[in-house]
């Protein structure tokens, strides 16, 4: 008898184990297990699979593919099904070569008063990378919000009224001239 959880259970442990979003940080890339569902018959598993670098994010899918694989080898065809699909990809791709975006995002974090805007990885997928990828090339915008995904996650009121700043700035006519321009 062949039990899916187990079956399930032993596929996670063939993905590296310091690889998930725990152990990992910055421009680490990582696995997810984001659901598990499932009983002795039947058992379905959700990742969420991140990396900065597409090289390295081609490796991951091809990690996945290749656990399905060995699990098929050991427990006959069919059992194991692994199906990847695209979610987000690195918006740095895109916009290395679109940078006046970027430093038109960071002129508006100026003009919002700001400062000099910091760069930091983002290790989730964002709409700016989902938009990016459509053809609107979209630098992402700080939000100002605290615990992200959690059930404490808050927005203070000043840090909603910086961003409107930041957006009317982005949207100012002279502001984009001057970008462009690049003075």
């Amino acid at each position: 008898m062949k039990n899916a959880l187990l079956i399930a259970m032993e596929f996670n442990a063939l993905l590296p184990p310091l690889e998930t979003p725990g152990h990992t940080e910055g421009y680490e890339g990582f696995f997810h297990l984001a659901e598990l569902h499932g009983g002795v018959e039947r058992a379905r598993m959700s990742y969420i699979i991140r990396d900065h670098s597409m090289e390295r994010f081609r490796q991951r899918k091809a990690a996945v593919q290749e656990a399905a694989r060995q699990l098929n080898l050991r427990y006959g065809p069919g059992t194991v099904q692994a199906e990847v699909k695209d979610q987000y990809y690195n918006m740095y791709e895109i916009l290395k070569d679109r940078m006046e975006i970027v430093q038109l995002a960071e002129a508006a974090m100026g003009a919002a008063g700001i400062g000099r805007p910091s760069h930091s990885p983002i290790r989730g997928g964002t709409d700016g990378c989902r938009l990016t990828y459509m053809g609107l090339p979209c630098p992402n915008l700080p939000t100002g919000g605290y615990n992200a995904h959690g059930r404490f996650e808050y927005i203070p009121v000043e840090s909603l009224k910086t961003g409107v700043r930041i957006v009317r700035a982005v949207l100012s006519q002279e502001l984009l001239e001057r970008t462009l321009r690049g003075a």
